[in-house]
This record gives structure tokens, sequence and C-alpha cells, in this order.
């Protein structure tokens, strides 16, 4: 492998490019040139064996789409080619943190060329911004919460010939710049900036102690000899989405943690462990990787600690009001590369969390507690007490979460939790094309899911060996534009085991595809196209807010797609406008509003230099708060 390559790619290309998937299988494949696009929303699909009839249901209320709605108090933004922020007219941005800007006053000033030394890197705000949630602590004290998903090598370690990992100091480095950062902010005359030295302000990056709990602590497969109980751990990685529970607290998702472990000499690894490392991608060969943390820090040489790898892939639970508290890995909620979590409640109280497994080809999943959340009551069974499901989804648009038990799937309750995946794999569960963010409509008893792309649909199997034939959801082989698909529970009950489903928009390019299925559903035009929807919130009306991580080269079949961007979806109508766009090569990414719902605040993940600092600077993850220019609300 070429360092330089891997500093330049993504860690989903990396990842694949580290542990490659098993090669082609003998299926059906889709007659795409049988897809037409009026076909595919009034019509018959055919794949597979089988067929499924994806007529006007598929997308429910998109006949309302050309017009321009109510819903919306905006004018669409144009696409966007260029290395800043964009926003509509009446609309204006503003920096409120960087990679690199202080939480504390001791912190270490930020340097334009070579960034932030070693020693204080615990005392910044970390970098590639991701998933946020805003909490209001006692009626006046704003927390913002947020993900710093991974590090660029290159960024953080300019001096170093290609961005190489050279010493246990870089490692250290890296180590401290992700992970979650809490801290105050606060409005004033000049907008809104960080409290430095809040007592809430806090930094939780990759050696912050964890506990664990639920099913999977204390068993063998968690226990090392740093910690031979198997209940506590180091860290948190990879922290992508993020979530929030009805109790005030923040959820962190460890999504790509494979790629933090390596080996320095062969591994001598037992049955389950090997099959394990093969299905969740953790490399076994004596290689350094991109971030090389196992050449020195023991922790993550394989080689070692074996089990180190078992300890990461969860949701951990975050109190932002009491700093002093410990985070909690939640292994109930299975072990897989989570995206965000995003919760519900049921009728009779029970609190529903929805999962997607950010992989090409892997699953959907959803918790059901056993306990009823009571308001100011005992939540901690709440994520550790209950049931994890996989989703099935069947070509007649109907479904079922099929629940992981020990009789359905073979294993017992500690290795469900640890080997999510083939627990999914032994019920029948449908693969996916990436399922990333979920989020629950607060005005409808629905929940979305964005299916990012797959460029593996149909053409190889996922890392278990599961067949991604072109499926129900998943309806297009070789999938580089994405969709998104909706479910509605029976009954109107998020505790229900079985749901109604369809794709809510299908995105694609119809200037370079027409009426194919790649040109995308009724709801995508030449004016509003995109590809690779990722990230996905609510807000308070029920508008329905998409971002996107995807290719922005702007042309081929991205021709006239522009920048990254994030939009306004109406789930009533169908119609879908641009709203904002990033600069060159950031992911937009991250959402959530300040309590008054005057500011939005979004994240820009990995631009390309020289954001926001301008020529001659580092370039610099950001969360930009994004304010109406009349002072009227955002969502």
């Amino acid at each position: 492998m070429k360092d330089i390559d891997q500093a330049a790619m993504s860690p989903d290309d990396w990842d694949e490019m580290i542990s490659p998937r098993p090669d082609v299988q003998d299926f059906d494949r889709v007659v795409e040139a049988a897809i037409s696009r009026r076909g595919f929303m009034n019509g018959v699909i055919a794949f597979g064996s089988g067929a499924a009839v994806m007529g006007t249901s598929m997308l429910k209320g998109t006949t309302a789409m050309a017009g321009q709605s109510d819903r919306f108090a905006f004018e669409q933004l144009p696409i966007q080619t260029d290395g800043t922020v964009h926003v509509p007219e009446g609309y204006e941005w503003k920096i409120l943190v960087r990679w690199g800007d202080p939480l504390f006053s001791d912190a270490p000033a930020f340097d334009a060329t070579t960034g932030i030394p070693t020693e204080g890197s615990d005392r910044v705000f970390g970098e590639n911004t991701d998933g946020m949630e805003l909490f209001n602590i006692g009626g006046g004290t704003e927390l913002l919460v947020v993900n710093s998903e991974y590090v660029n090598t290159t960024t953080n370690l300019p001096q170093n010939e290609e961005g190489k990992v050279a010493s246990a100091e870089d490692v250290l480095r890296l180590q401290n710049f992700q992970g979650v950062s809490v801290m105050e902010v606060t409005e004033g005359e000049n907008g809104w900036e960080v409290v430095i030295d809040s007592p809430y302000n806090r930094r939780i990056h990759h050696n912050t102690p964890m506990t664990i709990d639920g099913p999977a602590a204390g068993h063998d497969l968690l226990k090392t000899e740093a910690d031979p109980t198997g209940t506590a751990s180091l860290g948190t990685f990879n922290n992508c989405g993020s979530g929030r529970t009805p109790w005030g607290t923040y959820l962190t998702c460890e999504e790509n943690f494979n790629g933090y472990f390596g080996a320095t000499e062969v591994p001598e690894l037992d049955e389950a462990t090997a099959a394990g490392f093969i299905r969740y991608g953790v490399n076994t060969e004596v290689d350094p990787n991109r971030y090389n943390y196992h050449g020195f820090d023991a922790r993550f040489d394989i080689s070692k600690n074996p089990n180190e790898p078992h300890r990461a892939g969860y949701i951990v639970e975050i109190d932002p009001a009491k700093p002093d508290s410990t985070p909690v890995k939640h292994t109930a909620l299975g072990r897989f590369k989570h995206e965000n979590a995003a919760y519900a409640l049921a009728p009779d109280g029970r609190v529903a969390v929805y999962m997607g497994d950010d992989e090409r080809g892997e699953f959907m999943y959803k918790w059901l507690s056993r306990d009823k959340y009571v308001p100011g009551g005992d939540t901690s069974t709440l994520l550790s007490e209950g049931q994890l499901y996989a989703a099935r989804f069947n070509d007649d648009m109907s479904g079922e979460w099929v629940a992981l038990t020990p009789a359905a799937t073979g294993m017992d309750a500690a290795q469900i939790a640890i080997f999510s995946r083939m627990a999914a794999s032994a019920v029948g569960a449908t693969t996916m094309d990436r399922p990333e963010w979920v989020a629950v409509n607060p005005t409808a008893v629905e929940a979305y899911c964005c299916l990012t792309n797959n460029k593996n649909r149909g053409v190889k199997p996922n890392a278990g060996g599961d067949d991604t034939s072109a499926n129900g959801p998943n309806p297009r082989e070789e999938n580089n534009f994405g969709q998104i698909v909706r479910w509605r529970p029976d009954g109107d009950n998020h505790a229900s085991n079985t749901f109604e489903w369809d794709l809510y928009v299908m995105a694609g390019n119809p200037v370079v595809h027409g009426d194919t299925a790649y040109g995308g559903s009724a709801n995508v035009n030449e004016g509003n196209m995109f590809n690779s929807p990722d990230g996905m919130q609510f807000d308070t009306t029920g508008i329905m807010w998409i971002q996107t991580d995807g290719d922005d080269e702007n042309e081929g079949e991205f021709a006239g797609m522009g920048n990254n961007q994030m939009l306004a979806g109406d789930p009533v109508t169908g119609e879908i406008r641009r709203f904002l766009t990033g600069p060159n090569g950031a992911e937009v990414t991250g959402l959530t509003w300040s309590s008054d719902r005057r500011t939005m605040f979004v994240g820009i993940q990995h631009p390309d230099a020289p954001f926001p600092d301008g020529e001659g600077s580092l370039p610099r993850s950001a969360i930009v708060a994004v304010k109406r220019s009349d002072g009227a609300l955002v969502g």
C-alpha cells in the first residue's frame, strides 16, 4: 500500500482496500436497460429471480413535486463548486468552532502550517466534526456535544513525510484529536462562541476510561491483560453519527473502529476471533496501516491483544451535564459499524432505537427496551435490558424486525452482542446499501434511513458471503447514487415487529441517465439532484434535512451535482430543495439547533485547503452557525 494513497482515501474505501471482500457470487442480475424512470415510479421492477410491484405508493405524495411549497422558507440554492460555504438569500453563516480552537485557556495556539502540538492536543476542539446534539442544562446553559470521527494524518502531522506516524508522540496526538467534544456555547454581540473554561467543557478521546455493560460485559472475548474483568476499557473510536435519549444523555456511535488495529507479527487467533476479524474487517497482516497505532501502542497490536477490537464498535452513552461521569458502552445495542442512533417512544413507554451498520451489504437494526421510560424515573436498564432486532424487507413492501435470539441465531446473548453481524446473517436480514443516518419524524409515526450508495450491489457479496442481489429497498446494481428508505410501523407503534416501507427518494442524475433508474425518482430533477445521502435530521416542523457525502468532482455521471450539500425534504409532498453547500472536498455532516430554534449548527468535515482560514493555512473541519437575516426561526 502507498501511504500517500491511504491519506487521500475516504475511510470506507481505505477500509475495503485493507480488507477486500469476497469475489462475485453467481446470482441473477438486474436487467438495467429494462428499467425506465417512469416504469420505476408506476410499474414493476424485476430483480433477482422475482419481481416487486413498485407503484405510485413507492413514493407516496410525490405527485406534487413540481411547484414550490409553502413549507420551505427559502429559494433553492444553485450548485456550488468553490472552497467555501453557501446558504440561500436571506440567510447568513459564521464559524462557531474549528479543529484546534481552544476549549480551555491553557490550550496551545493553532499554527496555520503545523497545527496543534501533542502537548495540549486534548484541550482543543477535535478534527473532522460529525454527529452533534445540543442540550439545554438548567434552562439556560447550552451544551454542544460533537463527534470527531477520524483524523487526516497529513493534516495533523504535516512535518512528517506523507503524514506517516513515526512515534508514540504522533500516536497520542492523533488519539487526542478524535472522540467527542463537550462544550458550552453562548450567543453574544459577536454571534455564537465557545465558552472557554466552562466547567462543562470536556474532551473524550481514545484513552478516556469507559464502562462496559450489557450481555457482553465480562465475557472472555472482552477480557485483556489490562482489564481481566472485561468490564472497563479505554477510548471510543471513529465516532460517526450521534443520537440522544429522552432522559438527556448523548449517544456517540463507533463506526470504522477496525482500522485502528494492526499486527506487528502474525497473530495466533482462536476460531471465533479469526472469523470475527474477517467479518468486521480487522487486518491481520503485518503491515503499518493508516494510523499505525499498533506500532507504538501495544493495546492496538492484535498479536499481543487480540481481544481489544471486541471492545470497540458499540453505542456509547455520555452524560454532558456531569463532566466527571464515566461513559458507558452498551453492548446490548450490538457491535457493528454504527452510523447513528435514533430513538422513538412506543405508546406503552418502551424505548425503540433504530441503527444502521454503515458498510456495503450490511444490515439495519432496532433495539427495544424491556422497561418503560418514565420521566424522572430509573433509566439504568433502558439500553441494557431488552431485545435487538435486524430488519427484513420484503419485496411486497412489507417488512419485519426479526429478533436476534439464541434460538433464532444459534448464538448465546454475549455472542449476539459481540458478533451482531453474524447473528443478523443467521436470521436472513436484508442486505442494504450502506445504511447510515436514521431519523424519526416527530410529526408522523414513521422513520427514514439514508442508504448512501453501494458500488458492490449485484457485484459481490458482503463480508459474510450474504447475497447482495438487487432487492426491494436496494433496487439498483452498482448503486453510486443512493436512496432513502421510509418505514411505518404497523399500528402506529414503534414497538411493532412489522412495518410497511417505501422509498422516499432515489438519488440520481436525470441529465446523464435520463429516464432510467439511475436518473433517480420523480422528486429528483436537474435543479436539485444529488448523490450519496448520508446525514439526516428532522426539525420540529417535520421537515427532513438531508446531508450528502459523495462524489463532488462534478463530472461524468455526477456532472451538475457540485459540492456536497444539505437539502430540505418535505415528507408529505416529496419535494426536495437544496439549502446549503460545503467547500471543495468536504462532507456536510452533523446538524442540530439552538434551544430557541433561531440558529442551525452544521458540520463541515475534511475540507480541502484552505477552508476556512484562507490561503496558506491547513484545512480545518468546522461547525458553522446558520441564521436567518431577519432573526426568525430556522426549522
